[in-house]
């Protein structure tokens, strides 16, 4: 396991950030609303609500 050894410790860093840069785009291109419909919609189904 001296793969895991060697890494870079602050590794994590970089991939949040390319977490946030990720969902900056989707935000940018509306992406979200439509996410956010099809979430609500599950969730709703799934309740029993809707």
């Amino acid at each position: 396991m001296d793969f895991w050894k060697n890494r870079e410790k602050m590794a994590w860093v970089w991939g949040t950030l390319a977490g946030f840069l990720l969902l900056g785009i989707g935000a940018v291109q509306n992406d979200f609303s439509v996410i956010w419909k099809k979430a609500v919609m599950i969730c709703m189904e799934c309740i029993g609500i809707g």
